[in-house]
């Protein structure tokens, strides 16, 4: 019976010290099989019960405390380590307790274990060890856990040196296997992840390819890349990036430039008709002058566009020619002989200026009516130059409705008081009072308008408001009303400018020709002060009619709705007598035009498009040839269509191609004459447009890659979004 008794403790030590000698090992595997863990509670369980076993047996009377007893000193050292050996056990079991959650986890699949470990540092606390530099990371203390994106970026951002240094080992040997970024282990899983590793090697070029693209696109100047913060910003984002210079980073923006270039040379080389130019100048305080040169054309489905060719400084913009200069270059470095219809600028421009640019369309560009095609002032400054005429007239009166809307505006007391004012007269306006930007004539058009609407209400604020001393006078609200009955139609048409992507040379012959109706009337009218203002605009309008009328009315006959009919009526009210010499005019252009297309060569079909009726062909020829009509004439024997809002003039003659072949080219290139220089979002800017002071310090060739590649990189953006929508929609 002692024999027995005896074995059993020494059994229980026996596990106990294996138990302590491998803690690591049981822990990691008690968190993956709750089978080892009953297994060990078991364990614990028996020692407890020999425990009991051997108090009755050899110490009935005494605790375990007692074993150190003198007539008992051999049995005593054993049981002290027997308890001893009890103690670690259990301490064993309270760390696996503490570590180990009670229910199972699931096995691990993210791709961060294949290149780390888990262990415990400390009761409650596990951490996550690299297997390639054996750094540790946070994992789980308590009930926390830590995730993995941490160790992710560990590995896939190349910040780990074991792994970045076996990436660069493998890229120096020149073979064809593939590399491998996760170093040999034992403990490595058999099992292979469909998930690809996303490390991704750092690559210098391309870095600086996007710092290019996006100083380009956000408009940075180029010194960004040696201000210290960017600097400090880059290092941080990747300690291996070499900086850049001014010069580096110039070289790459232009390099950006020439790429984007041959994308446009190859959308240049497919359009099916002649390209139209317009030349927006724009100044300095340099007094160096910077020509925008922009291409309109109508491409093979009949839609609108235009992009951005040159930006050209001209020393001297004053000159007579540098208009014709800047056309010069254009048409050499982008190889327009022979393929340009029309010139608008916005500049203004000598006669011999003028006639520069006709001359060089004539050489450059033979067969386009002798070069007429030009248009000396585009539309947009037109209209701006009457609006600044109409707001000189009254500047007096203005100032004082400024001072006014000033006084509301600048004091929230004091509009208040306005507010409670107009609400006991009981006002009816739904206007909003703002101050207008002296640069920008809408902004002032704005201003009258709501002024006038409350002008019961200043004539009132007096005595609501002591601090308002001077009211405007009944007679200058007269002069207010006087103005926004002139700036009106100014307005309505430049908006119309700038809310329509590209509105048609049709669209502006109206407006040319209600404007120059409306004036006439006005200055044959009784009000001096309203007749004066008439005159100096009327003058302006009949230069640019003089200039434009042959543009704007071959336009209106491209148009089905209108055709001639249009022109025989409007030139009637606006000449008069001399209204059938007009006409004529227009006519024999239309007609002159029409035959210069009948005498281009018509394109070859292909073998396979001949159906063997050529000799049919020469009999039609022969036996209606004298009878036959022209396309041209045929076109305007028809009857008008409809007048119908939403018309598309494009689509009609995309539809009408084969019907007339010749005059469908001539209309293309027609209804793609555009009939402003000025760029849409700057209809209602009075003066030039001005360089910054930055880019003027630059090199001519360095503002043109970074502004014309600006402008290609954005229409390329929005390109891509608007074919993104659409395969969205589709898939809808």
């Amino acid at each position: 019976m002692h024999i027995n008794l005896l074995l059993h403790p020494i059994i229980i030590i026996l596990l106990s010290y294996i138990l302590q000698k491998y803690k690591h090992d049981v822990q990691k595997s008690l968190a993956d099989s709750a089978l080892l863990k009953e297994l060990f509670l078991d364990l614990l369980i028996v020692i407890d019960l020999t425990n009991y076993l051997f108090t009755l047996c050899f110490l009935p009377d005494q605790s375990l405390s007692g074993f150190s007893s003198p007539n008992r000193s051999g049995h005593s050292v054993f049981f002290l380590e027997l308890e001893a050996k009890m103690e670690t056990a259990m301490e064993v079991y309270n760390d696996v307790e503490m570590s180990t959650p009670p229910i199972k986890r699931r096995k691990k699949k993210s791709k961060v274990w294949e290149h780390f470990t888990i262990g415990v540092t400390e009761p409650g606390c596990r951490r996550a060890f690299c297997k390639g530099c054996n750094q540790s990371f946070a994992y789980s203390s308590g009930t926390k856990v830590a995730g993995t994106s941490h160790l992710k970026r560990h590995i896939d951002k190349g910040t780990c040196p074991a792994l970045l240094h076996h990436t660069h080992d493998n890229n120096d040997n020149d073979n064809s296997q593939p590399m491998m970024t996760t170093p040999k282990s034992d403990h490595t899983p058999r099992r292979r992840y469909r998930t690809q590793n996303t490390y991704v090697p750092f690559d210098q070029d391309k870095c600086r390819h996007e710092i290019a693209k996006m100083i380009i696109m956000h408009d940075y100047p180029l010194h960004m890349v040696e201000h210290p913060g960017f600097v400090s910003f880059v290092q941080a984002l990747h300690p291996q990036f070499d900086n850049v210079s001014f010069n580096n980073v110039q070289g790459d923006c232009v390099a950006t430039y020439l790429s984007e270039k041959q994308n446009v040379i190859k959308s240049l080389e497919g359009i099916p008709g002649r390209l139209c130019l317009t030349l927006d100048m724009w100044t300095s305080k340099l007094t160096l002058g910077y020509v925008f040169i922009t291409g309109h054309f109508i491409d093979s489905d009949w839609k609108i566009q235009k992009k951005l060719l040159n930006v050209l400084m001209e020393p001297y913009p004053e000159s007579e020619e540098a208009l014709s200069l800047a056309v010069s270059n254009c048409v050499s470095e982008w190889g327009l002989e022979g393929k340009l219809f029309s010139v608008a600028f916005n500049h203004p421009a000598s006669k011999t200026a003028v006639e520069n640019i006709r001359s060089l369309l004539c050489v450059r560009n033979p067969g386009v009516l002798d070069g007429q095609l030009v248009i000396g002032n585009c539309f947009a400054r037109t209209f701006s130059g009457l609006a600044k005429d109409v707001l000189d007239k009254g500047k007096d009166v203005i100032k004082k409705i400024r001072d006014s809307v000033k006084h509301v505006k600048t004091s929230e007391s004091h509009e208040e008081r306005f507010v409670e004012l107009k609400e006991q007269l009981q006002v009816p306006s739904d206007k909003v009072l703002c101050l207008d930007d002296k640069t920008q004539w809408n902004t002032t058009y704005n201003m009258l308008v709501a002024a006038s609407e409350l002008k019961e209400v200043f004539s009132c604020l007096d005595t609501a408001d002591p601090d308002f001393k001077q009211p405007p006078s009944a007679e200058d609200w007269m002069h207010v009303e006087s103005l926004c009955t002139f700036l009106k139609p100014l307005y309505e048409a430049a908006s119309t400018l700038q809310s329509s992507g590209n509105p048609s040379a049709v669209t502006f012959f109206h407006e040319v020709w209600k404007t120059q109706s409306d004036l006439s009337r006005a200055i044959a009218g009784e009000d001096s002060y309203v007749a004066g203002i008439a005159k100096t605009m009327k003058e302006k309008v009949d230069k640019y009619w003089r200039e434009c009328s042959l543009v704007l009315a071959m336009a209106v006959v491209m148009d089905p709705r209108f055709k001639m009919k249009l022109v025989e009526f409007s030139f009637s009210k606006i000449f008069g007598e001399d209204a059938g010499k007009n006409i004529k005019t227009v006519d024999d252009g239309i007609h002159e035009l029409f035959n210069e297309y009948m005498a281009l060569p018509a394109p070859l079909k292909p073998a396979s498009e001949a159906d063997g009726l050529s000799d049919f062909d020469n009999y039609i020829l022969e036996t209606t040839g004298q009878n036959l009509k022209s396309e041209l004439d045929q076109y305007l024997d028809e009857t008008l269509l409809p007048r119908v809002q939403e018309f598309d003039v494009l689509d009609w003659w995309k539809q009408n191609k084969l019907k007339y072949p010749t005059l469908c080219k001539m209309a293309r290139d027609i209804l793609s004459i555009p009939v402003s220089a000025a760029a849409f979002d700057y209809v209602f800017v009075m003066e030039p447009r001005e360089m910054d002071e930055y880019k003027t310090s630059l090199r001519p060739e360095t503002v043109e890659a970074l502004i014309c590649a600006r402008e290609w990189l954005l229409e390329s953006d929005a390109s891509s979004q608007q074919m993104s929508s659409a395969v969205v929609n589709a898939e809808a």
